[in-house]
């Protein structure tokens, strides 16, 4: 019964013969002997029997029991009966045991690789500690190293992607399989000459996705002209987003009377009153200076009044940082419409039973300062892009009714509502999206929106990726997915890993 037990416990003692099971020193040490017969050789592989000698191994395995285990091998050391055989003998190796100069079994060195891999140096150490496996931060350090990285065939749609080492100065390049997302290699810059020859070492590589890096593009050309080149869609769209933000923000005035409206109170009646002391003197004929010195405002704050022409929207509202209050701010406001005086100390009992998690200070500061009445929202530059850039179906009725006002404020955004609408069309890749996109180019020349004029002209310097990425179904996503979770690797090692080992790191996690 005992040896049955001790198959199911220890299945990697089968091939062996254990002769005692002790617990020393809170370790569970297994004694045990090979069962002799004929044994290949490690240089030539021919079979031999001869004992030359016998030793004793101590090979660390998996724990048992919340113990650590080391298995006291006796093995053989035979002679090689093949006199062209270079070795004269040889120690014998026990399948799923043992391997040569290894001090741990194959099953305990998996778990150390899998531990080196995913948290590396003093972490993995520590984490192998709980584990029952004493091992030095340099030791697992050399097990990841040791690690072989499997050899990839040469994908035939590569997709290629820079990272910062150190964001300004030193940059890595990643190249994965775009159908599949694996991994392939890392290059230890991005340096066009170091990309050429990496294709000229791996033949069979025939679509090439990229971002918009002028570097990457000449180096595909230089290695291999028959390559074709695809544009990453979501730098096209986020592109595209850049150059509609601004000329949002260029159009300011026109966009402004459709922002909220500022709520009844005290700092709405200030904002008013404001308004048409500016408007009045510089309808007197006032400059902006002097109105700035008889009203006691700042000039920029004079400014902001100036160029509005509606009371209701006249000053660009500040940056508004999220608190714990934001939630309850509708129970807030209906409270205190009910009832003015309602003592704070009641209100916080209140929406602490709504679930407020935060102090009695902040819902004071709140209130004091007006916020609870205050309409945040503001439509600011950023906002007001990103109604035009989503379709109209995924917003909701007043989001939507908003985007409508925003796209007739004027001609001109009237005519950037529509381009982006047709270029959203284009990002579905289908083959006539090409001639689409030189109607589309040709319609933002017409349009007096500059800073698109220049995105088309970017499209233009690269059409042909460009062309590629909206009629072949190729893409980069997936390396950009990778270069993510490389992010994660470098801030674990602190940023001070050397190319070699987060060349390892990327390739085996």
């Amino acid at each position: 019964m005992s040896d049955e037990v001790l198959d199911v416990l220890l299945p990697q003692l089968k091939t062996v013969v254990a002769e005692l099971v002790e617990a020393v020193d809170g370790v569970v040490v297994v004694t045990a002997r090979t069962r002799g017969g004929p044994a290949p050789c490690t240089g030539c592989g021919r079979s031999s029997d001869w004992v030359h000698s016998r030793y004793q191994r101590h090979v660390a395995d998996e724990a048992v029991g919340g113990r650590p285990l080391r298995i006291d091998l006796t093995v053989r050391r035979l002679y090689c009966e093949n006199p062209d055989c270079p070795k004269a003998t040889f120690a014998e190796q026990v399948d799923g045991l043992t391997r040569r100069y290894q001090r741990r079994t194959p099953a305990l060195q998996r778990i150390v690789d899998a531990v080196a891999v995913a948290l590396v140096g003093s972490a993995g150490a520590r984490l192998l500690g709980v584990l029952h496996h004493v091992l030095s931060w340099a030791s697992v350090l050399n097990c990841l190293m040791r690690i072989t990285v499997p050899d990839r065939p040469t994908p035939r749609v590569l997709g290629i992607d820079e990272f910062a080492l150190r964001r300004g100065h030193r940059y890595a390049t990643i190249l994965t399989c775009a159908e599949t997302g694996e991994r392939i290699d890392v290059l230890p810059d991005r340096k066009k000459e170091t990309v050429v020859a990496w294709l000229a070492g791996h033949p069979g590589v025939e679509v090439v996705c990229r971002d918009g890096a002028g570097g990457f593009a000449q180096a595909v050309t230089d290695a291999d002209p028959t390559i074709v080149q695809v544009a990453d869609r979501w730098h096209l769209w986020h592109g595209l987003a850049e150059a509609a933000l601004k000329d949002v923000g260029a159009h300011s005035a026109c966009r402004a009377k459709y922002g909220p409206p500022l709520r009844e109170g005290k700092r709405a009646e200030t904002t008013r009153e404001r308004w048409r002391q500016v408007h009045a003197l510089l309808d007197a004929g006032v400059g902006l200076p002097e109105c700035s010195r008889r009203l006691n405002l700042a000039l920029n704050t004079v400014k902001r009044y100036a160029r509005h022409t509606e009371p209701d929207h006249p000053v660009k509202a500040p940056q508004y940082r999220p608190t714990l209050i934001d939630p309850f701010r509708d129970h807030l406001r209906r409270r205190r419409d009910q009832d003015p005086a309602v003592p704070t100390t009641h209100l916080l009992a209140e929406i602490r039973e709504l679930g407020y998690s935060g102090s009695a200070n902040l819902l004071v500061r709140h209130i004091t300062q007006g916020r609870v009445e205050a309409d945040h929202a503001r439509l600011s530059p950023r906002r007001a892009t990103g109604l035009l850039l989503t379709h109209p179906d995924h917003l909701d009725e007043d989001r939507r009714t908003l985007r409508d006002q925003l796209a007739g404020a004027c001609p001109e955004m009237t005519t950037l509502a529509d381009l982006i609408g047709g270029f959203a069309h284009l990002l579905d890749p289908a083959p006539g999206n090409a001639t689409a996109l030189t109607g589309w180019i040709t319609r933002v020349r017409a349009a007096d929106l500059p800073f698109l004029h220049s995105y088309a002209t970017g499209l233009e310097r690269d059409r042909t990726a460009a062309d590629a990425a909206l009629t072949l179904p190729h893409h980069n996503g997936r390396t950009e997915g990778v270069n993510n979770k490389i992010k994660l690797l470098k801030r674990q090692m602190y940023g001070r890993a050397k190319h070699p080992l987060l060349r390892q790191r990327i390739l085996l996690s």
